[in-house]
């Protein structure tokens, strides 16, 4: 059973998809306290370090035989307004840019047989600096770009799986409208409490069609009615979505269900630190896919 350290675990969902296709999770770095309780709650046998990886040394972690994880995206984002203009500024300057290289320096000392980094596309603007970087640690890189909706997942999300290795996993059937994991959540499932969203909001969700939201910030809207009949658009920490055919928010448990959680995966801390756990992740169908596709083809004797 190959070992795997997941580091800026968040809440656990690249390790689910791990530990699901048959990887053993030995260790984990998450310094967010409510999301560091969310892993271990989940994955009581793993190790969690609840601290700023900077100030850890790889050599006291055990070796392993993958690192996983997925660095903030928020320095490399085109959402985020005040990210830095220049490319190398963003992994270089920017200190939670820089959160990359603490990733990379864990790469180095521990050499694991693969790893897999997860993050939003623009960060392949930082291209020629990544595969600079990932030189010195000793490893050629592979920029491979995955849509989440193509395993699984009913929402349109395309992130770039880093790697030392091509990562191709074979497409899957599984939901591909929002109706198709909505129609049938437990009322009684962790998480799923009914709540009111703020008053500005509340007054426009009834004249809310499909598609339309009550908030625009630029490019982003916000509190969008989502189409029964399409997959959802991405899923962010800051994402609070309507329902469908009801005048209100969705919840936690129905914002999960459209990441691919499992009902028996329940989040903890308030619940604003819940929706971002959930829409930070890495979903787990995707992370699934991936990792069975690594126990296919790599030997991992």
């Amino acid at each position: 059973m190959p070992s795997v350290i997941d580091l800026f675990a968040g809440a656990g969902g690249f390790s689910l998809g791990f530990k699901l296709a048959g990887f053993k999770i030995i260790s984990a770095v998450e310094n967010f306290k409510p999301k560091a309780k969310t892993y271990s709650f989940n994955f009581p046998e793993v190790k969690v370090y609840v601290s700023d990886i900077k100030a850890l040394n790889p050599k006291d972690f055990p070796k392993a035989d993958v690192i996983i994880g997925g660095p903030p995206c928020e320095p490399f984002t085109a959402i985020n307004s005040r990210r830095m203009e220049n490319p190398k500024d963003r992994l270089y300057r920017d200190p939670i840019g820089r959160l990359v290289l603490e990733f990379i320096r864990f790469v180095k000392e521990i050499k694991p047989k693969v790893f897999v980094m997860e993050n939003v596309p623009q960060i392949m603007e930082l291209e020629d600096y990544l595969i600079r970087e990932f030189d010195k640690a000793g490893y050629p890189i592979e920029f491979n770009i995955l849509n989440a909706l193509d395993y699984g997942v009913p929402q349109i999300r395309r992130r770039v799986f880093i790697s030392n290795v091509k990562i191709r996993p074979d497409k899957v059937k599984g939901p591909k409208k929002v109706w198709d994991v909505l129609k049938d959540v437990p009322f009684d499932a962790p998480n799923n409490e009914l709540f009111n969203p703020p008053s500005k909001v509340a007054r426009k969700i009834p004249y809310l069609k499909w598609g339309e939201g009550a908030q625009r910030f630029g490019r982003f809207m916000n509190w969008v009615r989502l189409h029964p009949y399409k997959s959802a658009p991405t899923v962010r920490g800051s994402s609070r979505f309507v329902h469908p055919f009801e005048n209100r928010p969705l919840t936690v448990r129905e914002q999960a269900r459209i990441m691919g959680f499992p009902d028996d995966f329940v989040f903890l801390g308030g619940r604003n630190i819940q929706f971002d756990s959930v829409g930070e992740a890495v979903p787990p169908p995707l992370a699934r896919s991936i990792a069975e596709f690594l126990l296919r083809t790599i030997s991992w004797e």
